[in-house]
């Protein structure tokens, strides 16, 4: 297993409300042989997840949470720690073992890469829906994408998940880093490395449990938030195609596995997509919306009243100053959910 060497590793993992997560996520990465600077980055949660993150040796940062934003916050935590490789995580992923981290960031360390991200399972005792995605998301081979590869990959090619994924700090720079966004920081971020020339590592071998089980309110409005970022940066997506196809191939097989194992979800299964479905499709064309409207909308509320999203709107736009404004793609990335 290759070492760090003099390139120097730090692990991100943005939280709220997340001190009962904490005890299972942060001793394996502690104990990883790449020897990392750990940071818990708390949105002022005030529960305790500041105090049990510093008991159990993370360094943390607290913001405020009127300035959180998804991309931002990545951005200001990897320039605290200015680290050769930063590992971007969520609190309720949990490494299966210390050498977990160890295999996700060695294509940085070997140059074969300058993103890698690791393989999802669902937790113990997730749903079928929580599992199938994962399976559908995460093939049980390794591989490396480049540009010359999306027109095999597609939309797929800049598949990435900051549950569990790795950066050159310098590939980063090069992009300038994450941008301020509602929701995809990862995606955009593999998308313009990509288009910069880096290649993409998913690593197989490096494994954590992550998953989630949703209510169809709740996939409604995960999928509003895609949706709208994907408006705002379509034109960073427009090299890969429609989104749809993918979208398509996840609804196909999902239903035919249910049809042989679980008929009975199947009009579960009907009901979930069409959540899924009409969130994103309401997202994409909810820009220029009240921002009250977006609120109740949206799963994260305290974006639009949020430092990022007002002084996006200074400026004139919802969107960042940088963001595209060419004419949108249809798409329906249901199987994009990390």
């Amino acid at each position: 297993m290759p070492t760090a060497g003099k390139q120097t590793v730090g692990v991100i993992i943005v939280t709220h409300r997340a001190k009962h997560h904490l005890p299972r996520c942060l001793p394996p990465i502690l104990a990883a042989a790449c020897r990392p600077r750990v940071l818990v980055v708390n949105s002022s949660s005030n529960d305790g997840t500041v105090e049990e993150a510093q008991r159990l040796g993370a360094e943390t940062l607290v913001i405020p949470r009127v300035e959180f934003n998804h991309g931002s916050t990545r951005e200001r935590a990897r320039h605290h720690l200015g680290t050769d490789i930063v590992v971007m995580m969520t609190p309720d992923a949990y490494l299966r073992e210390p050498a977990d981290l160890d295999r996700l960031v060695a294509p940085m360390l070997e140059g074969r890469a300058s993103l890698a991200y690791g393989k999802q399972i669902p937790h113990q005792g997730a749903d079928f829906f929580e599992s199938y995605l994962r399976q559908f998301n995460y093939p049980e081979k390794s591989h490396v994408r480049t540009m010359s590869d999306v027109p095999h990959y597609g939309v797929y090619s800049f598949f990435s998940s900051n549950a569990f994924a790795g950066y050159l700090n310098t590939a980063l720079d090069e992009i300038g880093g994450f941008r301020s966004t509602l929701t995809s920081e990862d995606a955009i971020a593999a998308a313009m490395m990509l288009r910069a020339g880096h290649s993409i590592a998913y690593v197989a071998e490096a494994v954590v449990s992550h998953s989630h089980r949703y209510t169809l309110a709740e996939e409604f409005r995960r999928y509003f938030d895609t949706g709208y970022g994907r408006r705002e940066y379509r034109e960073v997506f427009s090299f890969a195609g429609r989104h749809g196809r993918l979208g398509r191939a996840y609804v196909s097989k999902m239903l035919s596995e249910l049809a042989k194992s679980k008929p009975a979800l199947i009009p579960y299964a009907v009901a979930n997509v069409g959540a899924k479905w009409l969130g994103y499709r309401i997202g994409r064309v909810a820009v220029g919306v009240p921002d009250g409207v977006k609120m109740k909308l949206s799963a994260q509320d305290y974006y639009w009243t949020s430092a990022d999203y007002k002084a996006a709107k200074a400026r004139g736009t919802a969107a960042p100053a940088d963001a595209p404004t060419t004419a949108a793609q249809p798409a329906e990335p249901t199987a994009q959910a990390s």
